[in-house]
């Protein structure tokens, strides 16, 4: 008897707790839906007047002149001669002359530097 009893006052007090629920859920949606009636057209005005961000502007860099000429290196990377580019065959004399065998190979590669305006 006892059990009945103790299955009895949990099963009312599962469905108190079911019918608090219940009720508070029915209240916040018919708040929600009052709001919604209100506020609708204050709702789509705020929905239009959302402010857009400014794109930043970005100053634009200015080109720099550059010259090209042609580098001379050695197996570290390291610039051993520099050429004017219409050099083209000195320099890869050099670095024939610079990597003879058993040494690791120098070679020639494209080298561009900034030109600074003398104004």
């Amino acid at each position: 008897m006892a059990k009945k009893a103790a299955k009895k006052t949990a099963t009312k007090a599962a469905t108190k707790k079911k019918t608090a629920k219940a009720k508070t859920t029915k209240a916040t949606t018919k708040k929600a839906k009052a709001k919604e009636a209100d506020g609708d057209e204050a709702a789509v005005k705020k929905k239009v007047k959302k402010k857009t961000k400014r794109k930043s502007r970005a100053k634009k860099d200015e080109d720099v002149r550059q010259r090209v000429y042609w580098g001379v290196y050695n197996h570290a990377m390291k610039l051993v001669f520099k050429f004017a580019f219409n050099q083209k065959k000195a320099a890869q004399k050099k670095a024939k002359e610079l990597s003879p065998e058993g040494k690791p190979p120098h070679f020639i590669q494209k080298l561009k530097e900034a030109i600074e305006d003398e104004a």
